[in-house]
C-alpha cells in the first residue's frame, strides 16, 4: 500500500511541522484545526520557516512554492475523509483522542490507516475507539520536526504489518529515520529519558551540583547538546510532570515519580521558556540559574 494524502489535525508547533515534512516528501496534506485563527496561525509558522530557508539558502524559492501548494487547510473534518493516512497532534489528553478517532472511523473508509503523535499515552487505548485496531499505530514525532532526524513507529499488537511497512516508508520519505518501538507506555526515548531528567532535579534536590553545574556536567562529560535543567525548560516543566505522571501510573516505579520540586514548580506556573521561568530566568540574557530553588 501506499501514502499518497495525508491527514494532519492539530497546527500546533508539532501538527505545523509534521505537515510541513510531509508536503516537503511530496504528499498532498490537509491540515484539520478547530478555528480559521488556529489554522492561519499554524500555516503562517510553516510559511515563516520556509522562508528563512530560502533566506538561508537551504532551499529554493520553487521548492517553498511546491512544498506550499502541496499544503491546504480545513476547519471540517470531512475534508479528511478521502486520506490515506490521518496523524493526530493534539492536546495529550487520551479521552480527547479517543473521541477524535471514532469520529474519523465512521468518517473514512475502512483503508485509511490512523497515527497518533503521543509521547506517552497508550496507541491500544486509542485504537480501542475505532473498528479498525490493524490499521492504527503510533508514529511520534520530536520537536522541532522539520530539524529532528527522529520519528518513533508504534505498533500494537494487532497493528498489521503491511500498515507498520507504510508507515516506516512515510517516516523515511519524510527524511527522518524511524525506529519501531512497542506500545509501553514513554516507547523507547522518553523511557530512557525521563529517569534521567527526574533524577536531576533529585541530584539537585539533594545538593549534588547547582543547575549549571549538573547542566555543565552533562554537556561536557557526556556530550549533550544541552544539560537536563535546559532541556527541561524547553520541553516544559508541564509536559515532564504530566508525562511522568502517565510512567509512574502505568510502571509503579520509584524512578518515573515526580520529584516533589517538580511539582511545586509546575503549580507555581513556573513551565520554562514559556512562561519566562522554569530553572532558569530568561528576563535576562543569558539566562540565569534560579538556584535558590532548593534553598
Amino acid at each position: 500500500m501506499k501514502i499518497r494524502t495525508v491527514g494532519v489535525i492539530g497546527s500546533g508547533l508539532m501538527g505545523s511541522g509534521i505537515a510541513q515534512v510531509s508536503a516537503q516528501a511530496g504528499h498532498r496534506t490537509m491540515i484539520l484545526e478547530v478555528s480559521r485563527e488556529l489554522l492561519d496561525k499554524g500555516m503562517q509558522r510553516i510559511e515563516g520557516f520556509l522562508r528563512a530557508g530560502v533566506e538561508k539558502e537551504k532551499l529554493t524559492a520553487e521548492t517553498r512554492d511546491r512544498i506550499l501548494s502541496l499544503l491546504k487547510g480545513t476547519t471540517d473534518i470531512k475534508d479528511l475523509a478521502d486520506c490515506d493516512l490521518i496523524l493526530e497532534a493534539i492536546t495529550e489528553n487520551l479521552q480527547a483522542k479517543r473521541d477524535l478517532f471514532a469520529k474519523l472511523d465512521r468518517l473514512c473508509g475502512p483503508s485509511t490507516i490512523f497515527a497518533s503523535n503521543t509521547s506517552s499515552l497508550s496507541i491500544t487505548e486509542m485504537m480501542t475507539a475505532t473498528s479498525r485496531p490493524s490499521r492504527f499505530l503510533g508514529l511520534h514525532f520530536f520537536n522541532p520536526v522539520p530539524l529532528m532526524k527522529l520519528v518513533e513507529v508504534i505498533r500494537t499488537i494487532v497493528t498489521a504489518e503491511e500498515v507498520e511497512a507504510a508507515a516506516l516508508e512515510f517516516v523515511r520519505a519524510t527524511g527522518k529515520t524511524p525506529i519501531r518501538t512497542s506500545d509501553r507506555t514513554g516507547f523507547i526515548v522518553n523511557r530512557l529519558l525521563v529517569p534521567y531528567i527526574l533524577d536531576s532535579i533529585r541530584a539537585l534536590e539533594n545538593g549534588v551540583g547547582t543547575i549549571e553545574e549538573i547542566d555543565a556536567g552533562m554537556r561536557l562529560g557526556c556530550g549533550h547538546p544541552m544539560g537536563p535543567f535546559t532541556l527541561l525548560d524547553f520541553v516544559g516543566l508541564d509536559t515532564t510532570y504530566y508525562i511522568a505522571g502517565i510512567m509512574f501510573d502505568e510502571f509503579k516505579e520509584a524512578r518515573f515519580a515526580p520529584p516533589p520540586l517538580l511539582k511545586r514548580m509546575v503549580l507555581a506556573g513556573m513551565l520554562g521558556r514559556k512562561t519566562g521561568k522554569g530553572f532558569y530566568d530568561y528576563s535576562q540574557s543569558p539566562p540565569v540559574p534560579l538556584n535558590h530553588l532548593t534553598a
